[in-house]
C-alpha cells in the first residue's frame, strides 16, 4: 500500500517532464508542491525563473536557490503547475484548500497551461464534497455569509486565518455544484467577494494522476 506522501511525490515528479529548457515556471502552493519545488532545484540554471502563487511558495522556492518573478515583471508564463482539493472529469477543481485561491487564480489565467497535479482521492464525479472556500474582504464577512445562506448553503469562516492577501476565508459546506460555470459566475457577483475557489471558467489543461502503481495522464470527459 502506497501512502499519499508517496503518490504525491510521485506525480511531482511526473510534473518536471513538462518544464521546458528557459520556461518561466508557475508554480502554485501546497504539499504537492512542496515536492515538486524539490524537484525543480536541479533545473534551476536551465529555467529563465518562476512565478509563485504564494508568499510561503516564494520562500520555498527562494531557500532552494530559484528566481522568483513578480506577475508585473513577466509577459507570458508558459506553464503553471499546481495540485487541487478536487477535479471533476471536465478538469474543472476546487481549490484554495490552503488559503492561496486568488494568487492561484490569476496565475492560472495569465498561464498558457494549466498542469494539474493530484493523487487519485481528489478525483470526484460532482464537485462540493470538499468545502468550496471563497476570499473575502473582513468588512463583508457577515454579508457574505448571509447570502450564501439564502442558495441553501453553509459557510464557515476560517478562524485565525488571514491571506496572504489580508481577507478571510469563508468555506461553503453543502453545495453540490452541479453546474460549476454558473456558480462560480453567481458567487462572483456578491459584493464583498474576492475571489471564489471554483476554477470552472479556467480550469486545469492537463490533469496527471499518481495511483497505487503509476502516474496517469488523464483525458478530458
Amino acid at each position: 500500500m502506497i501512502n499519499s506522501d508517496h503518490k504525491k511525490q510521485a506525480v511531482a515528479r511526473a510534473a518536471i517532464e513538462y518544464v521546458e529548457y528557459d520556461d518561466i515556471v508557475g508554480v502554485g502552493t501546497g504539499s504537492t508542491v512542496d515536492y515538486f519545488i524539490e524537484y525543480l532545484k536541479p533545473l534551476k540554471n536551465k529555467i529563465s525563473g518562476t512565478v509563485a502563487s504564494s508568499i510561503s511558495t516564494k520562500e520555498k522556492l527562494e531557500a532552494n536557490g530559484i528566481k522568483v518573478f513578480d506577475l508585473n515583471e513577466v509577459s507570458e508564463i508558459p506553464i503553471y503547475i499546481d495540485g487541487a482539493d478536487e477535479v471533476n472529469g471536465n478538469f474543472q477543481l476546487i481549490k484554495g484548500g490552503g488559503g492561496a485561491l486568488t494568487r492561484e487564480k490569476i496565475i492560472a489565467a495569465a498561464s498558457k497551461k494549466f498542469l494539474c497535479i493530484v493523487d487519485e482521492s481528489k478525483l470526484v464525479d460532482v464537485l462540493g464534497r470538499f468545502p468550496l472556500p471563497i476570499e473575502v474582504l473582513p468588512m463583508a464577512r457577515s454579508y457574505v455569509a448571509r447570502e450564501i445562506i439564502k442558495k441553501e448553503a453553509m459557510p464557515s469562516w476560517r478562524e485565525g486565518f488571514v491571506t496572504d492577501n489580508g481577507n478571510i476565508i469563508l468555506d461553503i459546506n453543502h453545495m453540490d455544484i452541479i453546474e460549476p460555470i454558473k456558480i462560480e459566475n453567481d458567487l462572483n457577483q456578491i459584493p464583498g467577494i474576492v475571489t471564489v475557489g471554483l476554477f470552472a471558467k479556467r480550469g486545469a489543461d492537463q490533469v496527471l494522476v499518481s495511483n497505487e502503481k503509476e502516474v496517469i495522464n488523464l483525458e478530458k470527459k
